[in-house]
C-alpha cells in the first residue's frame, strides 16, 4: 500500500472538496477526530453536503468542547470513526481537497486515520487557503478563517463547527480565487515545482543572477530553487 500523500498546491479551480474536522485536541497522533464535514462543488457551486459527528470513545475534553461546542453526550450514539471515514473517502473520491490550514493540521488527521484502517494515506491533492490568503492578502495582519470572512463581508456565524467551516470556507475560497486571478500572471505559479523547506508551490521570480523559483509562501518562508 503507498505511504504518500497528495500535493499542495495554490490554484483557483471550478470543482473540490471542501471540509473541516474538529477534534479532541491539536495533536494528530493523540487526540480524534469528532466531527467531520464537506461540500462537494462543481463549476464553483455547492453540489452536495457531508456531515457527521464521530465517536472518539473517549472524554472530549473541556478545552476542545468550549471552542467547538461539542460534547460527549451529542456523540455517544455516533458512529465510529472506521464507519465514518469509508463514508468521507467515498464522498471526496478523487477531487482536490480545499480546507483552510489543513497542510498543518486537518490532513495529519485524516492521514493517520486513513494510515490506521487502509494502511495509506490518501492521495488527494490539496489546497490550503491560509497560504493563498497570505499570498493574497498580505495586508491582512491574521488570515484565520474568520479574519478572511471579516474581510469579504461573510457570515462567520457558527464559527468553530465543521459545516458552518466549509461553507464559510468555500465563499472565502472563491473570493481568493478571484483575487489570485488577478495577482498572479498566467503560469506563474507553478503547482508541480513545490518548495524544498515547506512543500508550498514556488513563483517563478528574478533577480540580480536571472531567474529563480521562490516560495510562494516568502517572507515566512525563504525557499528558493533553481529554474
Amino acid at each position: 500500500m503507498k505511504k504518500t500523500s497528495g500535493k499542495r498546491f495554490s490554484q483557483y479551480i471550478d470543482s473540490y472538496v471542501v471540509f473541516d474536522l474538529e477534534t479532541t485536541g491539536v495533536r494528530p497522533d493523540l487526540d480524534e477526530i469528532i466531527e467531520i464535514s464537506a461540500i462537494r462543488v462543481k463549476n464553483h457551486q455547492t453540489e452536495a453536503e457531508f456531515t457527521t459527528l464521530v465517536n472518539p470513545h473517549r472524554p472530549i475534553p473541556k478545552a476542545a468542547s468550549a471552542v467547538n461546542h461539542i460534547t460527549d453526550e451529542m456523540v455517544k450514539d455516533a458512529p465510529p470513526l472506521s464507519d465514518v471515514m469509508e463514508d468521507f473517502l467515498a464522498f471526496i473520491g478523487d477531487e482536490v481537497l480545499v480546507g483552510h490550514n489543513i497542510h498543518s493540521f486537518d490532513m495529519h488527521f485524516i492521514h493517520n486515520a486513513s494510515m490506521s484502517l487502509y494502511g495509506s494515506k490518501i492521495p488527494n491533492d490539496y489546497i490550503d487557503t491560509l497560504y493563498m490568503a497570505r499570498q493574497c492578502l498580505p495586508q491582512l495582519s491574521h488570515h484565520k478563517l474568520t479574519d478572511l470572512a471579516e474581510h469579504f463581508h461573510i457570515s462567520a456565524r457558527g464559527a468553530h463547527r465543521a459545516l458552518n467551516d466549509c461553507r464559510m470556507n468555500q465563499k472565502c475560497y472563491e473570493e481568493l480565487g478571484k483575487l489570485l486571478a488577478v495577482k498572479t500572471p498566467e503560469n506563474s505559479v507553478q503547482p508541480e515545482v513545490c518548495c524544498p523547506s515547506c512543500g508550498a508551490p514556488m513563483v517563478r521570480r528574478k533577480g540580480k543572477f536571472g531567474e529563480f523559483y521562490g516560495c510562494s509562501d516568502f517572507p515566512r518562508c525563504r525557499g528558493t530553487r533553481r529554474i
